[in-house]
């Protein structure tokens, strides 16, 4: 579809219907627009990856961008859609191409968050927006002057949502305050929880100075639950504590449903695994783990953000998370709930909770892996000594949730680049 809205924005101001250059870029974009889509979202993860960076993750996809509509718009002027003397108003074929990716950028950040906050559906939203970029750049391409002023208007006023307000929050971590009073907040599968988790938790306490943590494990990750109604992955097997899903043939083969892995404990067992570890790492007069299923159901990890907000008025919060997928994405609702300062951790030691459910020893406390193996042999797990009350959820409280897993975070709070 996208494909075709191309070619009929650049040849129906243009009238080049035969050119055999716009035919060939429209082609390209109908048949690999999702995979390209695909490699941007790997540039993206990979680069903040390695520096616990919004801000650089979104600049690697931005440049990326721009390198690919350089190439689309030199093409488009080989031919007869385009004429590059239209273009000087913008810059030429390097303005039209940072303009267009500038606003593209912003247009994707809006199109999701606002489906976060049930505005709308995450694609339709998001091809909405592609759409009207994809017109008003195509009449600004043909050199009309109020579809110039409109897209260099949007891409600054865009530029600032999708690029710059990561740049204002990184700085806001980098920069952040300590005092005693603060809060923090911790989101995540804990799938199961581990010796990392205790470490940056410990870590996250000490330098940020803060009275207490709030920890908050996903139920069942939005995703899931989605895909589950829809019938695109299913159960197949309920054994040792976990479920272990996998896709079905209703699937759509562009959406990654395990960004976090196949094979989930049961909520019941993550939240007690959770509240062992803490107990064993001698945290507990530090770390609160916490369950809001009112909240969190109705609005995912937002709601629990506004109910921590309610219980906890007036307290300046911070917020802490790895450079992993999962990492990234409670970041992300960081980010959109405002206020909340973050704390980055990169990921680079080897603790991992994938290969903790493939079997792997060492990497949790004692008694969580007593807890594991218990669950694998089929007998009662053992109970814990510390019971965590459940206070009455906010259901007035605000949106969705993040397939959110910061199980292998590293222990290397991030600075400045």
């Amino acid at each position: 579809m996208m494909g075709a809205l191309y070619y009929f924005a650049y040849a129906a101001p243009s009238g080049a219907w035969d050119d055999p250059w716009l035919i060939g870029v429209s082609l390209f974009i109908s048949g690999f627009a999702p995979y390209y889509s695909k490699f941007s979202n790997k540039i993206d993860e990979k680069t903040a990856f390695r520096t616990a960076s919004v801000f650089a993750g979104k600049l690697a996809r931005f440049l990326a961008q721009v390198l690919f509509n350089v190439v689309v718009y030199y093409l488009l002027v080989q031919g007869k859609s385009v004429d590059e003397a239209d273009l000087a108003g913008l810059g030429g074929i390097l303005g039209i191409s940072l303009a267009v990716s500038l606003a593209s950028q912003g247009i994707q950040y809006l199109a999701i968050a606002f489906s976060n906050r049930d505005i709308g559906i995450k694609n339709l939203n998001v091809t909405i927006g592609v759409a009207v970029s994809i017109a008003v750049a195509a009449m600004a391409a043909q050199g009309f002057d109020t579809a110039q002023t409109v897209l260099k208007i949007a891409g600054v006023l865009l530029a600032m949502v999708g690029v710059f307000y990561a740049l204002y929050t990184d700085m806001r971590g980098w920069l952040a305050p300590k005092g005693r009073g603060d809060i923090g907040v911790y989101f995540g599968t804990f799938n199961p929880a581990h010796k990392t988790h205790a470490a940056i938790l410990r870590r996250f306490i000490e330098d940020r100075q803060l009275d207490k943590v709030i920890v908050h494990p996903t139920l069942i990750p939005k995703i899931h639950r989605l895909a589950l109604e829809k019938g695109q992955i299913e159960i197949v097997e309920q054994a040792g504590g976990m479920r272990v899903y996998e896709a079905t043939d209703k699937a759509d083969v562009h959406v990654n449903y395990f960004m976090t892995g196949k094979r989930f404990y049961e909520t019941e067992h993550r939240l007690e695994m959770l509240k062992i570890m803490v107990r064993e790492e001698g945290l507990a007069d530090k770390v609160e783990v916490a369950m809001y299923p009112q909240a969190y159901n109705a609005k995912g990890f937002y709601g629990v953000v506004r109910e921590i907000r309610r219980l906890h008025p007036g307290k300046r919060i911070h917020g802490l998370h790895g450079s992993d997928v999962g990492g990234m994405l409670v970041r992300s609702i960081y980010d959109e709930c405002m206020r909340i300062i973050p704390y980055a951790v990169k990921r680079i030691d080897g603790i991992s909770a994938t290969a903790i459910r493939a079997g792997a020893q060492g990497m949790t406390t004692p008694g969580v892996a007593a807890y594991i193996s218990a669950l694998n042999s089929g007998a009662d797990a053992p109970a814990t000594a510390n019971t965590v009350a459940e206070p009455t959820a906010n259901t007035d409280a605000s949106r969705a949730d993040a397939e959110a897993s910061s199980a292998s975070s590293s222990l290397t709070p991030t600075r400045p680049l």
